[in-house]
C-alpha cells in the first residue's frame, strides 16, 4: 500500500519530476554560455528520453542518436549495449519514460498549457503508426544500409527529422558560435520549420511529436502491456463513467486498455476516476495481467 501511495505522490508531482529530469539530462549549464559541448565519460551513457547529444548542457547521449551512430559505423552493425539498455528500460517502465523523464515530452506539455483552442486528435489515430515507420526506416534501416565512401551511414532521424536536435543543439550553438552561424544552410532551415510546426501543434493538441513521430516512444510502446510498471483496472469498482478516457490526452480508451501502447503513464485517468478503480502498480503480478487480458486489455 505504501508503494502505491508513493506512486500516487509521483503522479501529483509529475511536472516537478519532468523539470528535474530535464535538468539532470542537461546539467552542464555553463556550456550554454560558452557554446562548448560536453564530451566526457558521461556521453558514453544514454539518457532515457529524447535529448540531443549536441546540446551544450547534455550529460549523456540520446539513445536514438547513439544507436544510429553505431549502426552507421563502418566497424559495427548492431549495438547490443544500446539495444539492451532500451529493452531494459522498456520492460521496467514502458512509456512512463515518455510521461515523466523525457525532456522533449515536457517541452510539449508546457506548450500545451498555453491558453488556446484545443483540438481533439482521436480521429487521427492512424497517424500514431507513423512513428513505427520512423523507428524502423529512419532510425534503423537507412543509417545501416546507406553509407558514404568511408562506409559511414548518416543519422537520418537526427539529421532530417528530430526537432529536439535544433532546439537543444542547433539554436544554442548558433547563438554562441559565429562560425556555426555563418555555416547555417538548408538543413537548419528545414529543421527549424519542423520545430516550428511541432511548437504550433503542441499548443493546440497534446504531444503531437510523441503521438505521431517519435521513434523512442514507438520503441518503448512495444513494452507497455508487459512492463513492470503498469496501470491496473479493477472491474468490480469501475462504473464505466468514461471520465478516464475523456481525461486521457493520448486518446486511450482506458476502460478497455489501461496499458495501451499510447499510454504515457501521466496519471490523468487516475486523478479523475471517482471510484479509484485505476491503480498504478510496480512489480510482477500475474493475476493482474491475466485479468487485464480477460477484460479486453489486448485490444487497441
Amino acid at each position: 500500500m505504501k508503494r502505491n501511495e508513493f506512486i500516487h505522490n509521483l503522479i501529483k508531482r509529475r511536472g516537478v519530476i519532468q523539470c528535474l529530469s530535464a535538468l539532470l539530462a542537461n546539467i552542464h549549464l555553463p556550456n550554454f554560455i560558452t557554446g562548448r559541448i560536453y564530451t566526457g565519460t558521461g556521453k558514453h551513457l544514454c539518457v532515457p528520453g529524447l535529448n540531443c547529444y549536441s546540446c551544450p548542457g547534455a550529460a549523456g547521449a540520446c539513445p536514438i542518436g547513439a544507436y544510429q551512430a553505431v549502426s552507421g559505423s563502418s566497424k559495427f552493425h548492431f549495438s547490443y549495449y544500446i539495444t539492451g539498455i532500451l529493452i531494459f528500460l522498456g520492460v521496467l517502465l514502458g512509456r512512463f519514460i515518455c510521461g515523466f523523464l523525457c525532456p522533449f515530452g515536457w517541452f510539449q506539455d508546457l506548450l500545451h498549457k498555453i491558453p488556446s483552442k484545443k483540438f481533439d486528435t482521436k480521429k487521427l489515430k492512424m497517424l500514431t503508426y507513423v512513428k513505427y515507420i520512423v523507428l524502423i526506416i529512419l532510425a534503423g534501416i537507412l543509417p545501416a544500409v546507406i553509407t558514404n565512401s568511408s562506409g559511414m551511414g548518416d543519422p537520418f532521424f537526427c539529421k532530417y527529422l528530430c526537432p529536439q536536435g535544433i532546439l537543444e543543439g542547433g539554436i544554442p550553438l548558433a547563438l554562441t558560435n559565429s562560425g556555426i552561424r555563418d555555416s547555417l544552410g538548408v538543413f537548419f532551415t528545414w529543421k527549424a520549420c519542423i520545430l516550428t510546426a511541432v511548437i504550433i501543434l503542441s499548443i493546440i493538441c497534446c504531444r503531437p511529436f510523441c503521438k505521431w513521430l517519435c521513434p523512442l516512444g514507438a520503441f518503448y510502446s512495444l513494452f507497455n502491456r508487459v512492463s513492470v510498471y503498469r496501470h491496473t483496472l479493477d472491474q468490480s469498482k469501475c462504473i464505466s463513467c468514461g471520465k478516464c478516457s475523456k481525461a486521457c490526452k493520448m486518446d486511450v480508451d482506458v476502460i478497455h486498455s489501461p496499458n495501451h501502447s499510447e499510454c504515457i503513464r501521466c496519471g490523468d485517468c487516475i486523478k479523475v476516476c471517482p471510484t479509484k478503480a485505476i491503480t498504478p502498480e510496480f512489480g510482477l503480478d500475474i493475476k493482474s495481467l491475466s485479468k487485464h487480458t480477460q477484460y479486453g486489455g489486448t485490444k487497441s
